[in-house]
């Protein structure tokens, strides 16, 4: 995935060739072992909240159920909202992971080989029907645990920003003008996204020096 994609923005892009070249080796890495459904909880959880809070909020989740290493839809569904409300999810992310649980049982929430046979636009409408479910935590899960190859979150801030950094804007552009620029980079937007949130780290620690 990573060599031809290299290969093909350094044709289709100098901006994005010296970008490569200043940032050095992709380290992309597709996170295995965690379902959709898994995800979207996860996800869920750690909206609005600090990473730690969030992961500790799920460590107790998983912790009402014993040897599991995480519960599964059935799970969730009979848990009672006091117990979640114990654990720390609010009540709107109660209803949601229910939600989630409820539509993974039902179907509407993929298997990892189910997502196999569906397109990325496909896996955002359905997946993005769901409570607590937009689109940026979809692509997400498209890009880093499904490993798609073609995934450009233009509404992401890192991505803009990015955008911005690269390209030696004074504003940050809107979704639509990366949506159109970022159309020479298909079929490899995912790496091309990775960078492009380097980028943002990269002027981050040359500001700090």
């Amino acid at each position: 995935m990573i060599r031809p994609a290299l290969r093909h923005l350094h044709k289709a892009d100098p901006t994005m060739r010296t970008l490569i070249r200043r940032i050095g080796p992709c380290t992309f890495e597709r996170r295995r072992g965690q379902s959709p459904y898994e995800v979207l909880v996860r996800a869920v959880a750690h909206q609005q909240l600090h990473g730690r809070a969030a992961e500790a909020i799920l460590g107790r989740l998983i912790a009402l159920f014993p040897g599991k290493r995480f519960p599964d839809p059935g799970d969730v569904l009979r848990t009672s909202m006091k117990a979640l409300r114990k654990a720390g999810f609010s009540r709107a992310k109660i209803l949601a992971i229910k939600h989630i649980a409820k539509k993974t049982l039902a179907g509407a929430v993929p298997t990892r080989r189910a997502a196999a046979r569906m397109t990325d636009e496909d896996m955002i409408l359905q997946l993005t029907q769901l409570r607590g479910v937009g689109r940026w935590t979809v692509e997400m899960l498209l890009m880093f645990h499904l490993g798609r190859p073609d995934v450009l979150p233009v509404d992401d801030f890192g991505i803009r920003e990015g955008f911005r950094i690269t390209y030696g804007l004074r504003k940050r552009p809107t979704p639509k003008q990366v949506l159109i620029h970022g159309e020479r980079w298909r079929p490899h937007r995912t790496i091309a996204s990775w960078y492009l949130w380097r980028a943002v780290e990269h002027a981050k620690r040359t500001r700090a020096t």
